[in-house]
């Protein structure tokens, strides 16, 4: 049995842009940024954490960094814990992309959608559960700490919890968030999703979140993660339509 902590990284000033950061380089934590990969030591340090993984983008390097070392470890970097590689929408607008008709099917069917120059989202959850199942096996009855994005996050839980990829967006993601996992021969079990240590109840964003799917493009409301956003606000196409702020990619 080995416990798995999928972490998000933090905030960044692309998810406030509101754009779509994927594999942009020199994405890095803000000041808000690093006062929660801080906070999220603080809050993990008693763990006894074996490991520590990361995607190889800045931002969760960064993020994971005051935890490794508080707890004298080095961050371990792993490709395949990277953000989806969006391809020729790095780095544009969620303005701009909502209006694309390939944005819908990333909302209605994303199980069928391949960015053009980039990856499909089928191939993304395939690879980073992958890579949580190598974790695993090479972390036996340990601990162990991944700090990666969004939408790679919410596709891992989505199968593990036995969700169809089309409805990932179902589930959300914060900023330096923790949900924890945990692997063994006898099937998976989701403990957690989505811990902040803070219950936070947003009338507002839940009135967005039914605005988008009911069909309208809420590029307005999703905040970074495609850079990585705030809560409501993440970076990715992905989690546009499931929770505005979650705009995936940053």
């Amino acid at each position: 049995m080995t416990q798995v902590l999928l972490i998000r990284h933090a905030v960044n000033d692309v998810m406030k842009q509101k754009r779509l950061a994927g594999w942009l380089p020199d994405v890095h934590l803000n000041e808000e940024g690093r006062q929660q990969a801080e906070a999220l030591a603080e809050r993990l340090a008693a763990i006894p954490i074996s490991a520590i993984y990361a995607s190889p983008l800045e931002r969760t390097r960064e993020t994971a960094e005051p935890l490794a070392r508080r707890l004298g470890l080095e961050v371990q970097l792993r490709e395949a814990l990277g953000e989806v590689r969006y391809g020729e929408w790095t780095g544009k607008s969620l303005e701009e992309l909502s209006k694309l008709e390939a944005w819908r099917v990333v909302q209605l069917y994303p199980s069928g959608m391949r960015f053009p120059g980039g990856e499909a989202l089928r191939e993304m959850q395939a690879r980073v559960v992958g890579e949580l199942e190598a974790l695993a096996a090479a972390h036996p009855r340990q601990i162990v700490a991944v700090f990666s994005h969004a939408d790679v996050i919410k596709a891992a839980l989505a199968h593990y919890l036995g969700l169809h990829l089309d409805l990932f967006q179902r589930i959300v993601i914060d900023p330096a968030s923790v949900s924890v996992l945990v692997l063994s021969a006898f099937g998976p079990r989701v403990l957690r999703v989505n811990d902040t240590g803070v219950l936070r109840l947003e009338p507002e964003k839940e009135a967005q979140t039914t605005q988008a799917l009911g069909g309208v493009p809420a590029a307005e409301g999703a905040a970074s993660d495609g850079a990585d956003a705030p809560p409501g606000t993440e970076e990715s196409p992905a989690g546009t339509s499931a929770a505005p702020d979650q705009a995936a990619g940053a």
